[in-house]
C-alpha cells in the first residue's frame, strides 16, 4: 500500500457546497467500486463477493521449513456479534449502525439517503472482532441532510483510533494503517473483501470531487484498520 506520504490530499465538495478532505486518487469494504452516495447509490458497482471464505490459520506447506522464524498464531478472535455503533474520535463520529446486504442485481445496499447519519454493516461479511475484514460503508453527504456520517473520513491517518461497539455490549478498537483513494473501476475488492487471518476494519465512503452530470463521486475512500493491541 502507499505510505500516507505519498498520497495526494484533495478537497471535495459535495452538493451542500462544502469542503470535505479526502485522499487523492489512488485507492475502499466489498466490490464497492460503484459507491456512488447520493442518489446513484451502488448503481455501478460490480456485483458483490460472496461471504469471506475461513481465514488461512496455517502456514502454507514447506514454509516453516525454509523460515527461520517460528510462526506467530493467528488471532482467534471474538465470537460473532453485530455491531451497533461506530466511534471515531478524531473527526467526532459517534453513530448508530444498521445491517446491510445486497440489492436483487448483487450491488452492495448502502443506508437510506434520508437516514445518512447512519453507517452500515456488511453483514454477509465479518463482525468487528471476528477474524476477517468486517466492513462498514456510510455517505459522505447527501442533498437532503448535507454532511453525512463519513464527511471527514479522508481526515484521519495512521494510528488514528476506530471503536466499535458491538450488540454484545463490548467495544472493538482498531488501529488505522492507511487511508486510500481510489478510482471506482479500480476498486481493490480483494484488499477489502479478500480473505485474512487478521482482525480487520474496512470502513468505506465516496470522494473526489462530485460530478454534477453524473450525479456521482469518482473516488471511494478507503480507511484500512486492524485490531488494536
Amino acid at each position: 500500500m502507499v505510505p500516507w506520504s505519498e498520497v495526494t490530499t484533495t478537497r471535495a465538495g459535495g452538493r451542500h457546497g462544502l469542503p470535505w478532505r479526502a485522499a487523492g486518487s489512488v485507492v475502499v469494504l466489498l466490490a464497492l467500486a460503484g459507491f456512488g452516495l447520493i442518489g446513484a447509490a451502488f448503481t455501478e458497482s460490480p456485483t458483490a463477493p460472496p461471504p469471506q471464505p475461513p481465514p488461512l490459520a496455517e502456514s502454507p506447506v514447506g514454509a516453516a521449513a525454509t523460515s527461520p522464524e517460528v510462526a506467530q498464531p493467528a488471532p482467534s478472535g471474538r465470537p460473532r456479534s453485530a455491531p451497533g455503533q461506530i466511534v471515531i474520535p478524531k473527526i467526532g463520529v459517534h453513530a448508530s449502525i444498521m445491517k446491510i446486504g445486497t440489492n436483487p442485481d448483487g450491488t452492495v445496499e448502502v443506508p437510506p439517503l434520508d437516514q445518512a447519519q447512519l453507517a452500515g454493516w456488511y453483514e454477509p461479511g465479518a463482525s468487528p472482532g471476528e477474524v476477517g475484514n468486517a466492513v462498514i460503508v456510510g455517505h459522505v453527504d447527501s442533498a437532503e441532510l448535507g454532511p453525512a456520517v463519513f464527511f471527514s473520513l479522508g481526515d484521519l491517518r495512521p494510528g488514528d483510533t476506530v471503536g466499535v461497539v458491538r450488540e454484545d455490549g463490548e467495544q472493538v478498537d482498531f488501529t488505522v494503517e492507511s487511508v486510500k483513494a481510489y478510482p471506482k473501476t479500480e476498486f481493490p475488492t480483494e484488499l477489502v473483501y479478500g480473505p485474512t487471518d487478521q482482525i480487520a476494519l474496512r470502513v468505506v465512503t465516496c470522494g473526489g470531487i462530485f460530478d454534477e452530470a453524473a450525479g456521482d463521486y469518482p473516488d471511494n475512500i478507503v480507511v484500512f484498520a486492524t485490531q488494536a493491541q
